[in-house]
């Protein structure tokens, strides 16, 4: 994310990233949710299985993308492994996101604030977030197939 020209020299600067969304305290039970009170009073929980799915990371963003457009999309092998889907660990990413393991192996997506309060199982409509919406990661700038 770039915060615009530096008027004295004309390079760009990187700016750090803000987030609108701030937890206050986090609370990881790994075989059931992720709880997060946030700043502004609120609560939001989600549940592990959940996470996993809507997980961040490009591949699962192409992957609900291919399913919500064919219900039979095929499933990677990681996602038919046996038994519940459970968190096996976690780190904070600087201090706008946390990055979170799965049993499966899945262990890619960062998770940012902002992203977690779209997520929020209380609030969310649909199985597609905001990013889900976007230009497919083979077209990221969403200019069409190359001639």
């Amino acid at each position: 994310m770039f915060s615009g020209v530096n008027a004295d020299d004309g390079h760009y600067t990187l700016a750090a990233m803000k987030q609108t969304h701030t937890p206050a305290n986090l609370d990881l039970k790994k075989d059931e949710a992720l709880t997060i009170d946030w700043d502004d009073g609120s609560r939001s929980v989600y549940p592990i299985g959940h996470l996993r799915r809507l997980s961040p990371s490009a591949d699962m963003r192409e992957l609900r993308k291919s399913m919500a457009k064919n219900p039979l999309t095929i499933l990677p092998d990681s996602m038919g492994s046996s038994g519940p889907i459970v968190a096996t660990g976690a780190e904070m990413v600087g201090n706008y996101a946390i990055k979170i393991a799965f049993s499966d192996g899945h262990d890619t997506g960062i998770y940012t604030w902002d992203y977690l309060h779209e997520i929020d199982p209380a609030t969310m409509s649909n199985g597609l977030t905001k990013s889900d919406q976007g230009p497919s990661h083979s077209n990221p700038l969403g200019l069409g197939p190359t001639q």
